[in-house]
């Protein structure tokens, strides 16, 4: 299946994309197409197939099968620089003993980029990755934060076309990820260059991305605006690894609904008219500050999680819902019917 924004060129199309070790299928026969400055993630767990995509994309791999096309140019066999585009990494990969700004100018000079443009350049990428003073500084003198930011402005001084950024974050404390979360799509609206995205993250996925593709055993299992990937999984393996969700069985269909959609109701309270309602009793209570996550066990068998916003209540009155008789109640347009594809499990 293709997936094209725009009738222009795509800046990356993946055709029937392979990639096999011995009897090991890493990547299994992807199709894809990501528009020019598009922010782009590859979801998925460990050894679902979206690192391996990556590396053939910047030519670190070698496909078994298929085509990698940039801008409409097959580069399956070039090697990584002889591709328009740049990687960023995890540990940053910094030269200690050269100053932010002969880290940030080091791929210019590589090319024999004139002095003169060459400065101008490398302050112009500083300055967005935000080190304007930073220049003169050594990487050990640097934050974890601050070191993925020189290594971002060294990615994107060369101008590539695509920019591919491999769990970049990974390395750096939750506040600080979440910072970087928004520095990263602030610098990538500002650039304006293709951004390919991989990670396991799923709120990062969620937080930065135009469209985010889910990937599972070597495939891509759907593909689409955060939104509606996260609203209408279409799979019982999206449904649980793009958020919490619930799998409700009805008349021989299965349907997802996410707790935050399902209300909770006294057991006496009156339910919206047109709801689907469900009577249970709550068999565990976690409370986490702003919310609360309620274990809802139902009548007819299953369990639901529901999870309601702590306005006015205090911890002991959350946890004092334990072994309480409650309905649960949610609109038919908050829950999304389940619709296996064909060769999913």
């Amino acid at each position: 299946m293709h997936w094209l924004l725009h009738s222009e060129i795509p800046d990356i199309r993946l055709i029937g994309l392979r990639k096999t070790y011995g009897d090991v299928v890493a990547v299994d026969s992807v199709d894809l197409e990501i528009a020019r400055g598009e922010f782009f993630t590859m979801l998925g767990p460990s050894g679902s197939g979206k690192t391996t995509t990556l590396r053939m994309i910047a030519g670190f791999e070698i496909p078994t099968a298929g085509t990698v096309e940039l801008a409409g140019n097959d580069v399956s066999r070039l090697p990584p620089y002889d591709r328009p585009v740049n990687t960023v990494f995890q540990d940053y990969a910094l030269f200690p003993h050269m100053t932010v700004q002969e880290n940030v100018a080091y791929g210019l000079m590589v090319k024999k980029v004139p002095k003169a443009e060459r400065r101008q350049r490398t302050i112009d990428a500083l300055s967005v990755a935000r080190l304007d003073g930073y220049g003169d500084r050594k990487p050990a003198q640097l934050s974890g934060g601050q070191r993925q930011r020189v290594a971002l402005a060294r990615a994107i001084v060369n101008n590539p076309q695509v920019l591919l950024l491999d769990e970049p974050l990974g390395a750096l404390d939750l506040k600080l990820r979440q910072e970087m979360q928004i520095e990263l799509k602030r610098i990538q609206r500002e650039v304006g260059i293709t951004f390919v995205y991989v990670t396991h993250d799923q709120e990062e996925a969620l937080t930065m991305s135009d469209r985010v593709a889910v990937f599972n055993k070597g495939r891509i299992e759907q593909i689409g605006p955060p939104a509606e990937v996260y609203e209408h999984p279409t799979s019982e393996f999206i449904a649980g690894f793009v958020g919490v969700s619930n799998v409700i069985e009805r008349d021989g269909r299965r349907y997802t609904v996410r707790p935050e959609k399902i209300q909770i109701l006294a057991e006496d309270e009156r339910s919206d008219e047109g709801s689907h309602v469900e009577e249970g009793t709550v068999r565990d209570v976690q409370y986490v500050g702003p919310v609360t996550r309620y274990h809802v066990s139902l009548d007819r068998g299953g369990e639901l999680q529901a999870l309601a916003q702590n306005l006015e209540e205090t911890s002991g009155e959350v946890l004092a819902a334990r072994g309480r008789r409650v309905r649960l109640q949610w609109r038919a347009g908050q829950e999304s019917e389940i619709v296996e594809r064909e060769g999913t499990e």
